[in-house]
């Protein structure tokens, strides 16, 4: 099964050290990573710097879409008002259907702010208790979706990607 993982870090270092857990974990046989992105806002910036981490060619370029949209959206469009909620709305109605709720969304928008990070994930047959226990202390929070076959489809077919 394919799983959209969100792991929000207290510090804007944290998403950054973790990747190398993640990176463990998979040449551990714990994970099979499709696709990586970190966001990390330092203190003192007006918005968060992304890296995209293109595990490979054929499934980054299609989680790699969906990733760099919700980000976008999340972080880079608007905070307040009507064009705010219009832009999480619009996003809210194409990632739905795929198990990615509005109130997720919000979640994760309304957590990751100055001085802290986010791994977003996209992984397959993973065992993800173990890989929770590699991460127990970093300090972090999970918000996970869990994507059946035709979830992951339907998300990919809604925002662009393969």
């Amino acid at each position: 099964m394919t799983t959209f993982t969100v792991w929000k870090f207290d510090d804007p270092d944290g998403a950054d050290r973790t990747v190398e857990i993640l990176r463990n974990a998979q040449a551990d046989g714990l994970v099979k990573v499709d696709d990586h992105a970190v966001v990390r806002w330092p203190v003192g910036q007006p918005h968060p710097d992304t890296r995209h981490g293109h595990e490979s060619v054929w499934h980054g370029a299609g989680w790699g879409a969906v990733m760099g949209l919700i980000i976008g959206t999340l972080f880079f469009m608007p905070v307040a008002g009507g064009l705010a909620g219009a832009a999480l709305g619009g996003l809210a109605k194409k990632t739905e259907d795929a198990g990615i709720t509005r109130d997720q969304l919000e979640k994760i928008r309304a957590e990751v702010t100055e001085g802290t990070s986010a791994l977003f994930v996209v992984t397959e047959q993973g065992d993800l208790d173990r890989l929770g226990e590699r991460m127990h202390g970093l300090h972090n929070t999970l918000v996970t979706t869990n994507l059946t076959e035709a979830e992951r489809s339907e998300l990919l077919e809604a925002l662009g990607g393969r």
